[in-house]
């Protein structure tokens, strides 16, 4: 999702920053935030807030530290404006005080400084940790933090002023990334390190950071000759321009299509949460009197309104019509990302060219652990295990939806999936999910996930509104504090959904990280701060937002995400927390946490209703305990078929061939979804993951992810899941492997250090009912 470490091996890693999101949707593509961490387009299951309540124990000397005074100085000297929010210094990013007006001179004034400080390292630079680490840190520190947060503001308060600034400077701003990426003063110190008798007295985390370095470069195109460097920059910028026009276009398309709906009898079957949000919309679109009862109500393609048409509207001829809406969102027009596609793979290939490797795959595998070989071997491992059971669930849905008098059971299309899915669940579980929301409000499920990381991490989590700014009102504000009452870390978290200004999908990232070098008092490090970015459904009328269940996966995903990087003990900046992980090993704690989702005592302690403070019925505990296979080998080829396309795209397609980007994808579909996809679906228009977001030729590293976090929660299994001190004891074990050690080692020693073994991919298959399948495919 996050996260300021690189998948463009093109710019120093810190400074290219995909972040982690997930759009809970089995059957459709989402949205991801641009230069995110981005969490996946279906993850089996997969946002929050607390009563707000001050914190006085802030401790100043905790706070992140602003800016080194005298660099910060300058630049705002340079950009002769001493207002711009963006050169100031600041304890927290000043988010509430950032226009679009600050960008452009604020962004400029600060690439002067670290022009004129890039300069001073290569004149001064030595094969030393003083004379070369430690300024280039602080080099990266500063970009990093004051570009993180305008590329944050567009991400959730989007308007066409700040895309405009950004754009208008994004070349400078790479090109100065480049220029670092490339130094060979830099390059040849760290290669010095390496070679030097010193290098084997070297910690884990700083031989991590030499080698990461070295390989960034070679990777970024330090190695190559005038001409081709110049060549590969072009091929850089027109990247980085293209990769951000294609998110634009996908948010510009899924915001351009609202349907207006002024007879209920369109939209029956809609759960009363979902004619509320509808309403709300309506009014938001100029239509004031709007009621969710008498309406007018307007859908849109925006992830709560998308889905509740498609699970529960009985009209399937609206249904169709959104759907088609969806698949085909830049496709067409002035918002068409088709040729941008088609340049970004020619472009990305050339790049691998210039970097004497075969293809973009090969660039991608350089930097994780999974080879291009390895990752495909585990996705047909998981597709065989997957297909029959898929199979088997068409077929069982065909005949429920035969048995209900459905005309078209015998020939179900892709809109009528989700619908007769959420039906046949309620019938073979006895579980409706829009019924479950009044069990999981906003509130208490955080209430309950503060707890459970107490538990299991020995934390406490304390709301702290007020201690810095925020970029929307609904925006809360934390401090992890440790056993003492120590701060150790801080979060914000953004719960709800804005389509027309928030980018869809959920994400965590790094607003800064834990560092020893950018320490505020010279002794203790610098505290990481992290944000977490959902869009959930909003509050309607005087309701809380109250969840689905998915919703609440969702929340914990994410925050699995965020204790990784709020947790380290790794004190070495450029690998502390989720920077320096391999891509492929990222996703661990955040699925790793989603399985508490169906622990009895997590989940009886977040499932109480709003209104009477009822607990969830164990027999309905039992049912959603029971339905998480549910439709498992369905879920799990939508995920296979997103990653194997991704690979097949980056591997063998020819830019300019006989064969079109869509013709890949059909290809892709004969082995991976059991109906064929519409000749006109158009989803890889909106395949923001692999074209925006950062997971090119990477979307595998959900699955290879996913048997890492599977057989990590099989310890607690292992321990046993009703046994408090055994299950606090590999808490605290998880705590020092997983989270602490970050970047610093490479993920595969850590995940021996917490199991005692290598990973297997037995505890994911058991997880999702598919151990025993075989594939006739």
């Amino acid at each position: 999702m996050a996260s300021r470490f690189s998948l463009s091996r093109s710019v120093h890693p810190i400074l290219k920053r995909p972040t982690r999101f997930l759009t809970h949707s089995p059957h459709f593509a989402p949205t991801p935030p641009l230069k995110s961490r981005p969490c996946p387009l279906w993850s089996a299951s997969f946002s929050f807030c607390l009563a707000s309540s001050s914190s006085s124990s802030f401790s100043p000397t905790s706070l992140p530290p602003p800016s080194p005074p005298s660099a910060m100085a300058a630049a705002v000297a340079a950009a002769g404006d001493v207002e711009n929010p963006l050169l100031k210094n600041f304890e927290f990013p000043p988010f509430d005080s950032v226009e679009a007006d600050h960008v452009r001179p604020g962004v400029r004034a600060l690439l002067k400084q670290l022009e004129d400080d890039l300069d001073e390292l290569e004149r001064t630079v030595e094969p030393t940790w003083s004379k070369l680490v430690e300024p280039l840190e602080k080099i990266v520190d500063k970009l990093s933090v004051v570009w993180g947060m305008v590329n944050h503001l567009k991400a959730v308060k989007d308007t066409a002023e700040l895309r405009a600034a950004i754009e208008e400077v994004q070349p400078e701003k790479v090109k100065f990334q480049l220029r670092l990426g490339q130094s060979k003063p830099i390059y040849n110190a760290f290669k010095a390190i390496q070679e030097s008798p010193e290098w084997q007295h070297l910690s884990d985390a700083r031989k991590r950071i030499v080698e990461g370095q070295i390989k960034e470069a070679v990777l970024g195109g330090v190695a190559l000759d005038d001409e081709k460097r110049e060549e590969f920059n072009k091929v850089e910028q027109e990247l980085e321009r293209l990769s951000q026009k294609f998110g634009e276009n996908v948010l510009d398309a899924t915001k351009k299509f609202e349907r207006l709906v002024t007879d209920k009898k369109e939209i029956e079957g809609l759960p009363p949460t979902a004619l509320g949000l509808a309403a709300q919309t309506a009014v938001s679109k100029g239509h004031p009197g709007a009621t969710s009862e008498d309406g007018p109500w307007i859908i849109t393609l925006d992830g709560p309104s998308f889905m509740s048409v498609m699970q529960h509207c009985r009209n399937r001829g609206l249904r169709e019509e959104v759907y088609r809406a969806y698949i085909t969102r830049a496709s067409s027009g002035d918002l068409d990302n088709t040729p941008i596609i088609d340049q970004i793979l020619k472009l990305r290939l050339e790049k691998a060219r210039l970097l004497n490797y075969n293809n973009y795959a090969e660039v991608s595998m350089a930097t994780k652990m999974a080879t291009v070989e390895k990752a495909q071997e585990l996705l047909e491992k998981l597709r065989s295990a997957s297909w029959d059971a898929a199979v088997k669930d068409l077929e069982e849905l065909k005949y429920f939806a035969k048995s209900q008098g459905a005309a078209e059971a015998d020939d179900l299309r892709h809109w009528d999936i989700s619908f007769w899915a959420e039906r046949l669940r309620e019938a073979k579980y006895d579980i409706n999910e829009e019924e479950l929301r009044p069990y999981f409000s906003l509130p208490k499920v955080m209430n309950g996930l503060f707890n459970l990381a107490k538990k299991l991490f020995d934390i406490n989590i304390e709301a702290a509104d007020g201690q810095a700014p925020v970029w929307n009102s609904d925006v809360r504000f934390y401090c992890i504090k440790d056993s003492s009452g120590s701060p150790t870390a801080y979060f914000y978290f953004d719960p709800y959904s804005r389509p027309s200004e928030k980018r869809g999908g959920a994400w965590m990232d790094e607003v800064v990280g834990r560092s020893r070098v950018l320490s505020r008092n010279g002794t203790s490090p610098r505290l990481p701060v992290a944000h977490m970015v959902c869009n959930q459904t909003p509050p309607v009328g005087d309701k809380p937002s109250l969840m689905t269940f998915r919703e609440v996966e969702t929340v914990f995903h994410e925050f699995g995400h965020a204790l990784q990087h709020m947790l380290t003990k790794v004190d070495e900046g450029l690998v502390a927390g989720i920077r320096g992980i391999e891509w492929d090993a990222v996703e661990l704690p955040s699925q790793f946490m989603e399985n508490w989702c169906y622990h009895r005592e997590t989940l009886m302690g977040i499932a109480k209703h709003y209104e009477t403070g009822e607990n969830l019925p164990e027999e309905v505990f039992l049912k959603l305990v029971a339905a998480r296979t549910y439709r498992a080998g369905t879920l799990s080829l939508r995920q296979l078929k997103f990653a194997t396309t991704d690979l097949e795209l980056h591997l063998n397609y020819v830019p300019g061939g006989s064969a079109s980007i869509y013709d890949v994808d059909q290809r892709v579909s004969k082995r991976t979804q059991i109906i064929p996809p519409l000749p006109e679906d158009r989803f890889l228009c909106g395949f923001s993951h692999i074209f925006a977001g950062g997971y090119a030729a990477g979307y595998y590293s959900y699955k290879w992810a996913e048997v890492l976090s599977a057989d990590a929660f099989s310890a607690f299994e292992d321990a046993g899941l009703d046994d408090n001190k055994a299950v606090e004891e590999t808490g605290h074990k998880f705590r020092e492997t997983i989270l602490a050690l970050g970047g610093g080692k490479a993920p595969l020693e850590v995940f021996v250090e917490f199991r005692g073994r290598e990973p297997s991919p037995e505890a994911l298959l058991r997880h999702n009912g598919l151990l025993a399948a075989t594939a006739s495919a």
